[in-house]
């Protein structure tokens, strides 16, 4: 109970500096493929707390190894530093009303503050781990078109290694533990065009791209999980009295069972190859790719999940539940690595410029960061001894067992 104690008088005694801390953070803007900044602030603040072995990487991970060796598994927990919008300047915020307003505030930045302020705990205390090597990653390139580069680096650079891996990102209503994997496209179309009284009937771009998404928006979906795909942008074009020489579309396709993946492939495969055989003048071009689940060990990706919805359940009062969902865990679990995401807050707005998040759900959220990073640390001369930081969730230590309790399926779109 002594470091339950410990921790808990830690959260209290740091609760206003780390609130300070996540409106520093942000504020700086952090584009995807573009968190220098946040990069450059994530790891000085790491060093300034004494953490040793610091490092970041190629694609701006920030990575900071506890007990870390050749001999032992490795868990892996992070928090993505991008968020979706492409501002390079301060990001604006506002508080009203108890609540936090900044683009990104609370995806991902209030789990990134939670991880930063148990790691500083880890530093200051020297805590060390037992059977585990701990990555704890302030990591790059989780939205959008960042392809989850930053979640692909670790698991290559750590390949073979890493046998736990989570991820603090979403709000503490339930957990993600199945992948949506998804596959996105630029699609480019041309055509003859020219003045659209004197050239009337040379092909028109836009006319032959409408034939394409025509087709896909024909497509049944697999009966494999959930399976979806959509059209999100198309353009071209140059005035409305111009025959269009060239249109373009972003298109793509989900699905979190890999059977659905495969038969989108072929569908999507099947109308792009019959209007190239139509003679159409068709360029596809693979712009993201994000994996689903392959492989993973069923007991114990239900063992971690059903543990992680205790750990929140004990500290929130709440049941919860588990879903499907596109994050950072798509590459561990693509390489059977048992994984789980789950966040530290309670806000609204998610990529929108209107997000928030509640000041008063932040203190429960650290208790959520603190159990779920200390469960792999122990005492500093305790010959051994497991923390109890878990603890802070009551009831945590006596889990129940995977096999006598199903999760919850939740479906969101």
């Amino acid at each position: 109970m002594i470091l339950e104690q410990q921790v808990e008088q830690y959260i209290r005694e740091h609760e206003e500096e780390a609130y300070e801390l996540l409106k520093t953070l942000a504020k700086i803007p952090a584009p995807s493929g573009k968190e220098e900044k946040r990069m450059e602030f994530c790891r000085d603040f790491l060093v300034q707390c004494g953490a040793e072995g610091v490092y970041t990487d190629s694609v701006l991970n920030v990575v900071y190894p506890v007990g870390v060796t050749k001999e032992k598994p490795i868990a892996v927990v992070m928090a993505h530093m991008d968020v979706v919008f492409p501002d390079m300047a301060e990001l604006p915020m506002k508080e009203e009303d108890g609540k936090l307003y900044c683009p990104g505030v609370g995806d991902d930045t209030a789990n990134l503050t939670a991880l930063l302020l148990c790691a500083k705990y880890i530093a200051k205390n020297h805590l060390v781990s037992q059977d585990w090597g701990l990555l704890l990653v302030c990591n790059s390139c989780e939205e959008g078109l960042g392809n989850l580069k930053g979640s692909r680096k670790i698991c290559e650079d750590y390949k073979g290694r890493i046998k736990q891996f989570i991820s603090l990102d979403g709000t503490m209503n339930g957990i993600v533990n199945r992948a949506v994997g998804s596959r996105r496209f630029e699609v480019v179309m041309r055509a003859q065009g020219g003045h659209s009284y004197a050239r009337f009937g040379n092909t028109n771009a836009i006319a032959l791209l409408a034939g394409v998404i025509s087709d896909i928006y024909k497509i049944t979906v697999p009966p494999y999980g959930k399976t979806t795909y959509n059209v999100g942008t198309i353009a071209g074009g140059t005035s409305v009295n111009t025959i269009a020489q060239e249109a373009h579309m972003l298109c793509e396709y989900r699905s979190d069972d890999i059977r659905g993946m495969q038969a989108m492939e072929e569908e999507f495969e099947r109308i792009f190859e019959a209007h190239r055989a139509a003679g159409e003048e068709l360029e596809v071009i693979l712009v993201g790719e994000r994996p689903c689940g392959n492989g993973v060990d069923e007991e114990k990706q239900e063992a971690l999940s059903v543990q992680a919805c205790q750990l929140l359940e004990a500290v929130t009062g709440k049941q919860m539940g588990a879903h499907s969902g596109s994050t950072d865990c798509n590459i561990p679990l693509s390489l059977g690595i048992p994984s789980v995401c789950y966040g530290t807050y309670y806000g609204d707005g998610a990529h929108t410029r209107e997000e928030y998040v509640w000041k008063d759900s932040l203190k429960m959220g650290y208790r959520v960061a603190f159990a779920t990073i200390l469960k792999y640390m122990v005492i500093p001369g305790s010959k051994g001894q497991k923390s109890d930081a878990s603890l802070l969730a009551r009831g945590f230590l006596t889990p129940t067992s995977w096999k006598e309790r199903k999760l919850q399926r939740r479906q969101y779109t």
